[in-house]
Formats: C-alpha cells, structure tokens, sequence
C-alpha cells in the first residue's frame, strides 16, 4: 500500500490525464497505450531531475504489472528503445542542455539500478551506462561541478553493481578520475572533494568509512 501511495505522489506534477493515465499504467497496464505511458516518462525525465531520481521505480512498478497481468513487455521495449535514441544523441542533448543531460543519465543510472532481468542488472545498460560515465569523466565536463556532482552519485549508487558487470571498465573510468584530479587545471575545490571521496570510496571497497564520512561532511558543509 505504501509503496503504491509513494508511486502516485511522484506524479503530482503532471496534468490531471496523464496522472490519470499513469495511475492506471501502474495498476492495469493493459488497459493503456503503453508506448505513450514509456515516452511520457522519459520526456518528464529530461526535464526533471528530481523525478528522473524516482521514474526507475515507477517503471519497474510498471513492467511487473504488464508482466503479471499480460505476460508480455511492450512497456520495457519502448523504454528501452527510447533510452537507446536518446542515447545516440547523447552529445546533441549535452550540447543543448546540460541540465537535460544530467537528467537522462540520472535517469538511465536509475533504470539500470531497478530493472532486472533473472534478478541481474540487464546487460543491455551496462555500456550505455559506461559511456555515459565516461562523459562525464572527460576535462570540459570536469570542469563542470554539476557534471561532476551527477558522476560522483550515479557511482555511489550503482558504482559497485556496475563494476561486477565490467570491471575492466571500472578500473578505465577511475584512471581518467584519478588523472582528472590529479593533473587537470580547472577544477573547483568543490569537484576535487567529490572527486578524492570517489576514489577512495571505491578503494574501500564501495563502502565509506566513518572517518571519510565525518570529513568529507564537514568539509562540504564548511
């Protein structure tokens, strides 16, 4: 009960029909466009970064009932074939918008993080996700606290799953993070701060110790 309430509240902020729409995706997803239902989603992600932040459980919540219900997975496949588009324009929609930019890859980090196939990550979103990251990992984008902001808590949340897909991948990003910090001009003290809790975040195996903790608040809240 409580879960569905929490899904319902996230999606005050559409007009009446389309909460009415979603409400219904949510619970008799059969009885609804569910391609719409999936560009909906992802058009309100782009521009909201707060419900791109929950829209992973709202999809999930979806695909399970699509599944129990029908058996099938329209739903997931037009999500995931919107992602993909949206992805191949990665570098357009960064250009265009950056806040844009961090939304989608806030909210791909979320897809990954919630659906599951076999109670796995899905492979599919393993190196879209990589790549995203690895944008973010790059001199201009280092050179940006909210691009850097958004790496650090996509790593945080998904970083340790992410590496048991790939690690090869993980040990690359971290390089180019490591060599971001250490010899990139440019960088505020702010993103350096992010960019060293990371690094040994990931050393510490994917865990932070209560003395980073104390310092790295103290040092973000000073």
């Amino acid at each position: 009960m409580g879960e569905t309430g929490k899904e319902e509240y996230k999606i005050q902020s559409f007009d009446s029909e389309t909460q009415k729409l979603l409400k219904t995706a949510l619970k008799d997803p059969s009885n609804v466009d569910l391609e719409k239902v999936a560009n909906i989603i992802v058009d309100q992600s782009l521009k909201d970064c707060v419900f791109s932040k929950e829209a992973g459980r709202i999809c999930y919540t979806i695909i399970q009932a699509e599944s129990k219900q029908v058996g099938q997975s329209i739903f997931r496949r037009s999500l995931l074939n919107r992602l993909q588009q949206e992805y191949k324009d990665r570098e357009e929609l960064r250009t265009r918008s950056l806040q844009a930019w961090i939304c989608y890859v806030t909210f791909i980090c979320n897809i990954f993080d919630y659906l599951r196939v076999n109670n796995m990550p899905m492979m599919a979103l393993v190196n879209p996700v990589y790549d995203c990251l690895f944008r973010l990992a790059q001199p201009d984008s280092l050179r940006k606290e909210e691009e850097v902001d958004c790496l650090v808590l996509q790593l945080h949340r998904i970083g340790e799953q992410l590496e048991k897909m790939n690690s090869q991948r993980m040990d690359e990003l971290f390089s180019l993070l490591r060599d971001g910090f250490l010899l990139q001009e440019g960088l505020s003290s702010l993103s350096q701060l992010l960019l060293l809790e990371i690094i040994e975040f990931r050393a510490a195996d994917w865990k932070m110790t209560d003395a980073a903790q104390k310092y790295y608040y103290s040092e973000v809240t000073d």
